[in-house]
């Protein structure tokens, strides 16, 4: 079952690209199951295969703090038909990530979650066309006054591709806001790589800004040019694949996040 598991959700535990490698490099496994169940267990729910509960590829068991989340992964695992499809798995992907790969490291990958502001999407700016200028400004704007206004944390933007060096006060400022448990982590990991916006994802587990607002000002530029050339099947694809496992980080996001946290 380990095996099937570390394939089923790959060792890589945040970059969305590399799971989509490791997948296809993967030969897909018969369904050996028959019952998927969840279960009450030390620290929250664990995910059990025919009564024996899931466990990574080093021997952890995996638990997840919410029961909806459990269920949702669970949901996963008993929608695989006669054989198990790793890429429709991404809850079971990050699940296996967090416990794998995350609760033991959170400061490192929050370290590298944190090198998004010194590059981050939002800095680099067109020059024109008048049209995609505003446009980016319309999405990208509030969220760069938000995090000056809010977080203390005044950004440099940059016309074109030119790199400009963030000022440290304001990269600390914004990595100060991010969350500190693993599961929240590792679902803004995921959320970033896909984005290419720490900035974004900040917004998203703070309330300012929605799953929707955030995945339009992502993609500003590509629906601009898909507006003015048409639309790339190929790119398309891809995007589709991204937007699954975004939303499958948001829904990790959303689940873990306490109470007081909801809301802008």
């Amino acid at each position: 079952m380990r095996e099937l598991f570390d394939e089923a959700a790959g060792r890589s535990p945040l970059d969305p690209q590399e799971l989509v490698r490791q997948a296809a490099r993967v030969p897909l496994r018969k369904r050996f199951y028959k019952e998927v169940g969840v279960a009450e267990a030390e620290g929250g729910f664990a995910i059990t295969l025919d009564g024996k509960a899931i466990r990574t590829p080093s021997g952890r068991q995996v638990i997840i703090p919410s029961r909806d989340l459990a269920d949702a992964v669970a949901a996963e695992w008993a929608d695989q038909d006669e054989t198990i499809k790793p890429m429709t798995m991404p809850l079971t992907r990050i699940a296996n990530s967090v416990v794998e790969g995350v609760v033991d490291r959170v400061d490192l990958v929050t370290d590298d979650l944190a090198k998004y502001l010194q590059s981050d999407l939002l800095f680099y700016r067109a020059g024109h066309p008048e049209g995609l200028v505003a446009r980016e400004a319309a999405h990208w704007d509030p969220v760069l006054f938000w995090a000056a206004e809010t977080l203390g944390a005044h950004f440099i933007l940059s016309e074109g591709i030119m790199h400009v060096t963030q000022p440290d006060e304001a990269v600390r400022a914004a990595r100060a806001a991010l969350p500190g448990d693993a599961w929240s982590v590792a679902a803004l990991h995921v959320i970033t790589t896909l984005t290419g916006s720490a900035l974004l994802a900040l917004t998203l587990a703070h309330g300012v800004r929605d799953a929707d607002q955030v995945w339009a000002a992502a993609y500003v530029d590509e629906d601009w040019n898909a507006e003015k050339w048409g639309v790339d099947e190929e790119a398309a694809a891809r995007r589709a694949a991204r937007l699954r496992d975004f939303k499958a980080a948001v829904q990790v996001l959303a689940a873990v996040k306490p109470p007081s946290a909801e809301g802008p």
